[in-house]
Order: structure tokens, then C-alpha cells, then sequence
């Protein structure tokens, strides 16, 4: 059944930016989302040292920028152990934002991406506060909302640093004006853990709990989980495959009812992550060129939309933008 063009339209989360075209969390990658039709600027923020918020993937930095290349750096070289798991590499907790603003980003799937990895060392590592002048100057410049859509990264983890990442945010968020029923720009909330979202509350933002495929999600993705949910969130974002399992060869299977039960709840549902190359695609969408290439994007689109999701989040905002367009009005 197709959406009323009077509908609220299906919001398209630019994930970590345009990052299918540029290196991920660059502001050039954010500003590409937007510009290719993208609602929502989507990041993830991990602290410095002296408690700074930047957007990175992950708080071990080695994979995303050129640190390991710089011989001023070597002696920060550590193991971490990040919620359970043991990683070597560097970590943004040892850098101030002094030090993090001398990197440039690069890359994380170069095998995948190879055009974006021509890119390497170009783009500085952005600030929350960045990110937010960005979004307010293209919502004034772009004569629609572009809302910003922060991710807490692994917030557990900060707290045992001594780098709690709720207070920072908050009063960032404040100060931008973009706090309670009105911010400046649109904002939604996300972490994968409830209490860092509690933590948020206060801000009077739509707050997001995102969902894993493991075993330990599979609570929260049932009716009595739901309504567990929705007592401190407005929305889910769970893995696609939570509303579209695939089988051991990677086909496609019949929906779950997980859309329904989360609107049922009152829960919006944004699921993650869409990204166009064969290598990402389910295998009946995939065509026959280079894993590097690009399969059929916009059935898998089409496919979810039908379901009724609210909201995705894209590598390919422009993607998403074109299938969603169609979708609203096949004429």
C-alpha cells in the first residue's frame, strides 16, 4: 500500500554521510548526504582526551584516519578492551582535540570503496559542533530541515575512561538551541544502550534504541520488549535483517512482524543500513559485475518501504532520495 503524498515522508538518515561517495564522517560526507536529498545528518561521537566530542565509528581510530602514520603518534599504539572486546590500535581517549584535529580521515572499507580511498588524508576529523553549524547553514541555505542524528558510542566504555558522553552532549545541544518540542534543526538520539539514552531524556528529544542481531536483542524485538522500549524511547533502530531475515545464501525471506509490534507500541522504526554495492545486497538483488559494483538498490528500498518503515539510514542518500520519490509517486 503507497503512502499519501500528504503523509509524513519516510525520513532518509544519511549514515555517517554520503559515505558511499566520500570518507565517512568527514563534512564533506555530510554535506553530500544532504545535498543528495537526506533528512538527517547521522554520526557517530566518541570523546578526546580533555572531553571533546568528534565523530568517529569507533573510539580506536587507526582504521579511519592517518595516525598510524604519523611518527609523533607511534608511542600512542595500545590494546584496549571496548565492551568485552580486546582491540589494538589508537584510541581517540588518548589524543587531545588539539592532537585529533592535526589527522585526516580515511577510508575504513578501501576494498569496497576504492574511489573514496583516492580521498585519503583530505578531510580534517569534524566536531559535534561542526556538524551542527553544517546542519543549521544548509537548513538555511537548502530551504528545508537537514536534522542531525548523534549516536553515543559505546557510552559504558566512556563512563569507565571518566569520559561520560551524555553531559557533554547535552549541553552542546543546548547550546545550538536544539533541545525540547522546538530545536533549531530536527534531532533524534541514538545509542545501542538504554541507559545512556535515560541519560538524554532531559533533552525532551526523540531518543532511538538501536538493535543487534544478537541473541540478547531478541527481548526488545517482541511485543512485551517493545512496550519496554517505548517507556524511555520514541523509536527503534534495528538491523534490516530484524524485518527482513535472510537465509544462509543471503536471499531474502518473508517479513517479521517487528514493524507492526513497534507501531503498535508507538515506536518509529528506522532501520540500518542501506548501502548500494553488490557486496552489501541480498543475493537475489546482486548483479553480475564486481562486488565493488552496483546490484538492484531500489527493490530492496521498495521492498522495506512496503513494510512501512519510518525512516532509513543510507550510504546512498541520493539512493534513497530517487527511491523514495518513486515510491510516493510512481508517475
Amino acid at each position: 500500500m503507497r503512502r499519501n503524498k500528504k503523509e509524513p515522508p519516510i525520513k532518509i538518515i544519511s549514515h555517517r554521510g554520503a559515505s558511499g561517495h566520500r570518507p565517512e564522517h568527514t563534512l564533506a560526507s555530510y554535506e553530500l548526504g544532504a545535498r543528495h536529498g537526506g533528512d538527517f545528518i547521522e554520526m557517530d561521537l566518541v570523546s578526546t582526551s580533555d572531553g571533546a566530542l568528534v565523530c568517529r565509528h569507533e573510539q580506536e581510530i587507526g582504521g579511519t584516519t592517518d595516525v598510524a602514520d604519523r611518527p609523533e603518534f607511534a608511542d600512542r599504539r595500545t590494546t584496549r578492551t571496548v565492551d568485552g572486546r580486546e582491540t589494538e590500535g589508537f584510541f581517540a581517549q588518548d589524543f587531545t582535540l588539539a592532537e585529533v584535529k592535526t589527522l585526516r580521515a580515511a577510508e575504513r572499507m578501501p576494498k569496497v570503496r576504492p574511489d573514496n580511498a583516492v580521498m585519503d588524508g583530505i578531510y580534517e576529523i569534524p566536531t559535534l559542533g561542526e556538524v551542527i553549524g553544517l546542519a543549521k547553514s544548509l537548513t538555511a541555505e537548502l530551504g528545508r530541515p537537514i536534522g542531525i542524528y548523534p549516536e553515543t558510542k559505546h557510552p559504558a566504555h566512556h563512563v569507565a575512561q571518566g569520559l561520560e558522553l551524555e553531559p557533554t552532549l547535552i549541553a552542546e545541544l543546548r547550546a545550538a538551541g536544539l533541545h525540547g518540542e522546538e530545536p533549531a534543526v530536527p534531532v533524534f538520539l541514538q545509542s545501542f544502550e538504554p541507559e545512556s539514552l535515560r541519560k538524554l531524556a532531559e533533552t525532551g528529544l526523540p531518543l532511538v534504541l538501536l538493535m543487534g542481531t544478537e541473541e540478547h536483542w531478541l527481548h526488545y524485538t517482541t511485543p512485551d520488549g517493545l512496550a519496554e522500549v517505548a517507556s524511555f524511547a520514541h523509536a527503534i533502530g534495528p538491523h534490516k535483517s530484524l524485518i527482513v531475515p535472510t537465509d544462509d545464501e543471503g536471499n531474502p525471506g518473508a517479513p517479521t512482524e517487528l514493524v507492526e509490534h513497534a507501531h503498535e507500541a508507538g515506536l518509529l522504526v528506522h532501520p540500518f543500513t542501506f548501502r548500494s554495492e553488490n557486496h552489501f545486497l541480498p543475493a537475489n538483488l546482486r548483479s553480475e559485475g564486481a562486488s565493488t559494483e552496483y546490484g538492484g538498490f531500489a527493490a530492496e528500498y521498495e521492498a522495506f518501504f512496503e513494510i512501512g518503515v519510518d525512516g532509513i539510514f543510507s550510504d546512498f542518500s541520493r539512493h534513497a532520495f530517487l527511491a523514495r520519490e518513486f515510491f510516493l509517486d510512481p508517475q
